[in-house]
């Protein structure tokens, strides 16, 4: 008798221990899957930011490509030609 009631509940402690453990499993996998839905979305900002980033770099050096095709303030414009430049 002992060793029936034994048996038995060895037997209900396993199903308690199995049916704890897939609750943990489906719990460690939703939480897997938050962790890599953030995942994706740190790196949808980061492409993001990297794009602003990039679209700033290209507008500044537009900005200053232009402003060095400007003459200084205040010159006048005056040609040179080579005659002059050689003596």
């Amino acid at each position: 008798m002992k060793k029936v009631l034994f048996l038995a509940l060895a037997a209900a402690s396993f199903s308690f221990t199995a049916c704890e453990s897939k609750k943990e499993e489906a719990v460690e996998q939703q939480a897997e899957n938050v962790e890599a839905a953030g995942e994706a979305k740190a790196d949808a900002m980061e492409d993001k930011a990297d794009a602003v980033r990039d679209s700033a770099d290209a507008k500044s050096d537009a900005m200053e490509n232009a402003a060095d095709k400007m003459a200084p303030a205040g010159a006048t414009e005056t040609t040179t030609t080579t005659t002059e430049v050689k003596k």
